[in-house]
């Protein structure tokens, strides 16, 4: 399951920007409709190969569903499109280290986790980290760059707090069949948003051209409906806290591919956001040392 899950946090770390990029041929509510719908499908053709129909779900489990949908799908790809399309790549791997400490919070919130002196520390560090790298903006202010950072920590957040809910249901349903509900219910959501916009879908809009499509194809498939697969899988055997700990690498992995592939410049602002936001995870998330007597 470990190394699973380490593949996928390479995957999600690559995703941040070929995401970014994708900000740059398609408007947002497309370009997370366009995923999303991509995510479904090949969640759909694994749910029929294992299972050779798709899941039915009572009307309690079905809204459960459908607010982690909201949560996890809706709100999350939209504020994190908005997002990247304001910030940069750096910043939105950066933001994302964010998560397990927003999901060790939530858990500790739902479960009734105690809230150690060392825990609190952690949450002050890493929202410290956070507002280092927000505030290293020339003029930084709640517009453009930081308006999109702002974006993207609520998108982790939103993300976190689904997972709670995940948590809950993956004790009265497969992790298959609950990731790929979660995912048609919140796709249904954001492709009806998107054929309500304003704005109408040219065919310039949906063939940018074979290199974004190529780029969908990969972000939809590969980073969410086989990463949230595993995501979810993981968070059923080993729980939320333990497998948000893996979620240390996204931005590993994720501001090393945006210097690579992007060439977006690393600050010492980067550097100093980085530790602090990883000490700051490290200290929310570590489970009390046992004692002996």
């Amino acid at each position: 399951m470990q190394t699973w899950l380490l593949v996928a946090m390479l995957v999600w770390g690559v995703n941040v920007s070929a995401v970014k990029v994708l900000t740059g041929f398609f408007d947002t509510l497309p370009l997370a409709a366009l995923r999303m719908a991509v995510a479904c499908l090949a969640l759909s053709a694994i749910v029929l190969w294992r299972r050779g129909g798709v899941p039915v779900f009572g009307m309690r489990r079905l809204a459960a569903l459908a607010g982690c949908g909201f949560l996890m799908v809706y709100a999350n790809q939209i504020l994190f499109a908005l997002g990247l399309q304001r910030s940069t790549a750096t910043n939105g791997a950066l933001i994302m280290a964010l998560s397990p400490l927003v999901s060790a919070l939530m858990a500790a919130l739902v479960f009734r986790e105690a809230l150690t002196a060392r825990r609190l520390f952690g949450v002050a560090l890493g929202f410290a980290g956070v507002a280092a790298v927000v505030l290293s903006h020339p003029g930084a202010s709640l517009s453009s760059a930081g308006l999109g950072d702002l974006m993207l920590a609520l998108s982790v957040v939103s993300f976190a707090v689904g997972g709670v809910g995940v948590q809950r249901l993956a004790r009265q349903i497969d992790p298959l069949s609950m990731s790929w509900g979660i995912y048609v219910l919140g796709t249904a959501m954001l492709v009806l948003h998107t054929l309500l916009g304003p704005s109408p879908l040219g065919a310039a809009q949906i063939f940018p051209g074979a290199w974004p499509w190529a780029l969908v194809l990969f972000s939809g498939v590969a980073a969410t409906a086989a990463g949230n697969l595993i995501w979810n899988r993981a968070i059923s055997v080993i729980g939320v806290a333990r497998t948000a700990v893996f979620l240390y690498w996204v931005p590993v992995f994720g501001v090393a591919f945006a210097a690579l592939l992007l060439g977006e410049v690393l600050t010492w602002w980067h550097l100093l956001g980085f530790a602090a936001v990883m000490s700051g995870t490290w200290l929310g998330t570590r489970s009390p040392a046992a004692t002996v007597s």
